[in-house]
């Protein structure tokens, strides 16, 4: 074959193996969101405003959170609540992880000590620090809840980005309740 032929024979096969992986994706992420996987609070609807009690405006509690119908094959869920709205891009509020696969809850008030395990928010501690907008306009809080093939193992004090990095193998599904709050 000559150089020329070569050529678009590479770019044939990189163009199919492209396509593949895009496809490939594209299955994983309808997996992701298939289902009836959902996640809520008795506090507060999708897209409401979140109580003061929940926030540093009043007593700084964490939420309780209600999810069914989970993937089958869950054995754990990470749990990850962030500001997209922060000054300075995403703000990390509340970091949980290897919550067993047969939890189906996480109660109020949860201290800052597990079980279950909690990372560290961008605040820089370990456990639950509510909204705490600057005075303006409205901020959402998004509560994204994994479900995940296997405990993630880490070390108390983890971080979101580790979390994430360390689920990406393991993720089945996804679900996410917003909350809004201004102060």
């Amino acid at each position: 074959m000559n150089p020329e032929g070569r050529r678009i024979s590479v770019l044939l096969w990189t163009g199919f193996c492209l396509v593949a992986a895009v496809a490939i994706s594209a299955d994983r992420v309808v997996a992701i969101k298939a289902g009836g996987f959902s996640l809520t609070s008795p506090a507060f609807a999708s897209n409401d405003r979140i109580p003061s009690q929940y926030s540093c405006s009043g007593a700084n509690q964490s939420p309780p959170l209600v999810w069914r119908d989970p993937p089958s094959g869950a054995s754990s869920f990470a749990l990850i609540v962030r500001d997209p709205d922060a000054p300075n891009g995403d703000f990390i509020h509340w970091v949980v992880f290897d919550i067993p696969g047969d939890a189906r809850e996480l109660r109020a008030s949860l201290g800052r000590s597990g079980p279950p395990k909690q990372g560290t928010n961008s605040f820089g501690r370990v456990g639950y620090d509510g909204p705490c907008p600057p005075p303006g306009a409205v901020h959402h809080y998004r509560f994204q809840l994994m479900a995940l093939d296997a405990m993630l193992g880490l070390g108390s004090a983890a971080t979101a980005a580790e979390i994430e990095a360390k689920a990406l193998s393991h993720r089945l599904a996804n679900t996410e309740l917003v909350g809004e709050f201004s102060r």
